[in-house]
């Protein structure tokens, strides 16, 4: 940038090494299958297990450790749960005081995780518990803080969106190579303090490639941020003490321009405004019934291969080797959905400014919105039957379906609503999806008793809940059709004049 501001060199090292970050860290809980595979054989709530008597001609003795697989379930039902809820607060955090005070606690959040799952010990299971809720709330913090990197790169706002939340996707691999080098012999608690000592990592990222606040959409002209090396440019220390009472620095500039962007929201559109409208009600269920079907199935993976395998220990392992890398392909899948979002902007011809860009934006989270519903509704499809390698399929669409998911969710808050709430309404989104997501414990409950350990019937009515979130994308669509109707009858399409009320205004 010119002026002094960030250059490329910078900008693409921030993205690089969000991308890092994001890949290695923030989603690992999603992971947990490989961990439990790893969990179970070192005995962790195996004082759970009962013996019982089978059959067979020679009258072995099985474990029954349905309530072994209970407490897995429960342990990653509160992690996942806390992952969504805590985003609420933690979005209040992150536009009130700033990334970097974001980024401290979860920084924080995430080390003491790590630490609690390395010296965690079958005695001491429980540990658990508060472990992956903090690895989840720090996880999805530090994701938060990232996405704002898309701001950095215009018409790439949207693939680099969806890009971190592939990664993020991507990150639940890394219990995966947990397991791999844990069949090899590395012990848990040697892998765990590794990660603990990969904090100086995001403190350093904090420090030199990230912002103090936040950054604004669009960019002002030679918006730099991050410490700066001494005799180069100013640090943010030596840029308060030169600059003149009252004059606002490149990170205060104000993040909303001055014509209606984000799906037509003027600035002056409050919180509870936004929280009201129809757009977020019925994108907050779109999110919740396919989030729902996500966390349900992985969490009930290890205990549903087993059911399909018969007890089969190889071949639980391999299936779940199968299902942890297809993880890894969440960072290739997600910028597809990048690029459904920002086709509009790829053309010959310039993008529209004002309302008309806005309601552009909208009109591409449309087919964006419908896609991942497909996907998901495939995927619950194929999860609700009970042949072991239509499974292979299973993993494939799952992970397609995840990436388009979270990706699409952020992107759609960030194009639809003005961006001086987005930590807010993407934390309250999430925590509101995490109430709904809380129902996997009684379907669990439902699948281990009175189903006697197979799922069918709860996948057969998944698939009718999954359902439930096309509504999501025709809401859309006919918004997209009103305020196209009232921008015409405005009579100037490519931006509403400042005394005329708003498409969204209307909405709200």
């Amino acid at each position: 940038m010119a002026g002094g501001g960030a250059g490329v060199g910078k900008r693409l090292g921030t993205l690089v090494s969000g991308l890092l970050e994001c890949g290695a860290f923030c989603g690992i809980i999603f992971g947990w299958a490989s961990l439990v595979f790893v969990l179970k054989d070192l005995g962790y709530f195996e004082d759970l297990c009962e013996p019982l008597a089978t059959d067979g001609p020679n009258h072995t003795l099985l474990p029954d450790c349905s309530r072994q697989d209970e407490q897995f379930s429960l342990v990653f039902t509160i992690g996942s749960f806390m992952n969504n809820f805590m985003t609420f607060p933690m979005g209040f955090i992150f536009d009130r005081f700033g990334t970097a005070v974001a980024r401290l606690i979860a920084i924080s959040l995430y080390t003491g995780g790590t630490l609690l799952v390395a010296f965690s010990t079958p005695e001491l299971a429980v540990l658990l518990f508060p472990a992956m809720s903090m690895l989840s709330v720090g996880g999805i913090l530090l994701i938060l803080t990232n996405m704002q990197v898309g701001n950095l790169f215009g018409k790439y706002r949207s693939i680099i969106i969806t890009l971190y939340n592939g990664a993020f996707d991507s990150s639940s691999a890394i219990f995966l190579i947990i397991k791999v080098l844990y069949e090899r012999g590395l012990s848990l608690r040697a892998m765990f303090l590794f990660m603990a000592a990969c904090s100086a990592w995001h403190l350093l990222r904090t420090l030199f490639l990230m912002p103090r606040s936040r950054i604004p959409y669009p960019l002002p002209p030679a918006y730099d941020y991050g410490l700066q090396c001494p005799g180069r440019s100013r640090s943010y220390r030596t840029y308060e003490e030169k600059r003149p009472p009252g004059e606002s620095g490149p990170e205060e500039t104000p993040l909303e321009p001055t014509v209606p962007r984000g799906g037509g929201d003027p600035p002056g559109v409050p919180f509870g405004a936004c929280v009201r409208s129809g757009l977020f009600a019925w994108h907050v269920a779109w999110l919740s019934v396919m989030q729902l079907r996500h966390y349900l199935f992985i969490g009930t993976l290890n205990p549903l291969l087993d059911h399909l395998a018969h007890g089969d220990h190889h071949l639980v392992s391999t299936y779940t080797n199968a299902f942890a890398f297809t993880q890894l392909c969440g960072v290739l899948c997600a910028p597809w959905n990048g690029l459904i979002l920002d086709r509009h902007k790829r053309g010959k011809a310039p993008r529209p400014e004002g309302a008309l860009g806005a309601l552009a934006d909208l009109r591409a989270s449309v087919l964006s919105l419908a896609v991942t519903v497909t996907q998901c509704l495939l995927f619950s499809i194929c999860a609700a039957v009970p042949v072991l390698p239509v499974q292979f399929a299973t993993f494939v669409l799952q992970v397609l379906s995840r990436s388009f998911l979270y990706g699409g969710n952020a992107a759609f808050l960030a194009i639809a609503f003005p961006p001086q709430h987005f930590g807010k309404l993407y934390g309250l989104a999430m925590a509101l999806s995490a109430l709904v997501a809380l129902l996997q414990y009684p379907c669990v409950a439902l699948v281990r008793g009175p189903l006697h350990g197979d799922p069918f019937y709860v996948n057969v009515g998944l698939i009718a809940v999954v359902l439930v979130a096309f509504v999501s994308p025709v809401v859309v669509a006919r918004e997209c059709q009103r305020r196209a109707k009232e921008l015409g009858a405005a009579g100037t399409p490519l931006a509403a004049p400042p005394d005329t009320e708003t498409p969204a205004e209307a909405s709200h």
